[in-house]
């Protein structure tokens, strides 16, 4: 009897131990995409994270749009404390003073990142570099498609998705037809009409890249704009899909991090984003995710340099100003929703 009640006493002093460490581990709320995008941030960039500080990591899964309105609904007080978006979403936050400086100076990794990456007053860092481009069933498609207009016509009239304007996919992708069909940046009529009978021709304007694969997976669709990397991953695990980039240039897509303004947890915040920055992550996630590293240290291999931009696609690739985009994208947005989308 003596040697259980040591026993017991034993078990609860050690409980009484443990219960202030547990207590003190800290949690970071990372906005992230859904997906295997989310999959693979677990994998290359939370769990070394979370191995290293201690720290748990919550994602909290949502689109570019998405995210960047929840930052905007919480005014300062934002619920993350590290967001992925694309940079012009994260440059419209900037403008309207919702995201916190990065200081380089503590990040260890910062002096590896390639220059371009830098958002204005380091409000953002592009984390990756994927595209906007034209993915397409081998199997269904004898002809690889080599330009945007291969999409338009009767030959993929109820074969075809595009993405809303709500996703990365539908508004870089009204870009990319608009210089086609002659528009500017301050002009976007002639993309707006050109797409409409292709958006009435769409299976579905998707919001979230994942609808894609279900398309392609169920035989509803034989061609679709999309992402190269989303499209590299689903390959490998066997999905019949091929990328091809259009003659006149694919759109480039830079995902970026950013800590919203407000944050309680600044120092953690940047450990994390230090993280996503090494060498050791950004090659993790390149190859898992079939996306271009911006840590000059990385050598991505010859499977993945197959699929992302290089080379003469990057030399095409159309780079559009992301201050500029912000400016412009809530105009688009409302004239889409009234001439393409109803």
């Amino acid at each position: 009897m003596k040697i259980t009640n040591r026993i017991a006493k034993a078990a609860a002093l050690a409980a009484v131990v443990l219960l202030p460490s547990a207590a003190l581990a800290e949690e970071l709320v990372v906005g992230a995409f859904g997906g295997s995008f989310a999959d693979n941030a677990k994998a290359c960039y939370v769990e070394p994270f979370e191995k290293a500080t201690g720290a748990t990591v919550t994602l909290k899964l949502a689109n570019s749009s998405q995210h960047a309105a929840s930052v905007r609904a919480t005014a300062g007080q934002s619920d993350m404390d590290v967001v992925f978006m694309d940079d012009a979403f994260a440059a419209q936050l900037k403008n309207e003073g919702l995201t916190e400086k990065l200081d380089r100076a503590r990040l260890t990794h910062a002096d590896e990142i390639v220059s371009d990456a830098w958002g204005v007053d380091d409000s953002y860092v592009v984390a990756m570099l994927s595209a906007t481009t034209i993915v397409y069933n081998p199997q269904t498609v004898a002809t690889p498609p080599t330009s945007w207009k291969d999409l338009f016509g009767p030959k993929y009239a109820g074969r075809v998705t595009i993405g809303d304007i709500s996703g990365t996919t539908g508004w870089q992708f009204l870009m990319a037809v608009n210089k086609m069909e002659g528009g500017t940046i301050d002009d976007i009529t002639p993309g707006l009409k050109a797409i409409k009978p292709l958006a009435q021709n769409s299976v579905v304007l998707y919001t979230q890249a994942d609808q894609v694969i279900s398309l392609f997976e169920r035989g509803e669709v034989d061609i679709a704009v999309w992402y190269p990397d989303r499209a590299g991953v689903a390959a490998q695990k066997g999905l019949p899909v091929a990328v091809a980039y259009p003659q006149e240039g694919a759109v480039a897509i830079k995902p970026s991090v950013v800590m919203p303004k407000g944050t309680q947890k600044g120092d953690l915040a940047l450990k994390f984003i230090d993280q996503v920055l090494s060498a050791e992550s950004q090659k993790c996630f390149s190859e898992a995710a079939f996306i271009g590293s911006v840590n000059k240290n990385v050598k991505l291999s010859d499977e993945v340099s197959k699929v992302v931009p290089t080379g003469d696609v990057v030399s095409k690739l159309l780079f559009l100003d992301p201050s500029t985009m912000s400016q412009k994208l809530p105009d688009w947005t409302r004239r889409w929703q009234r001439e393409v989308a109803r």
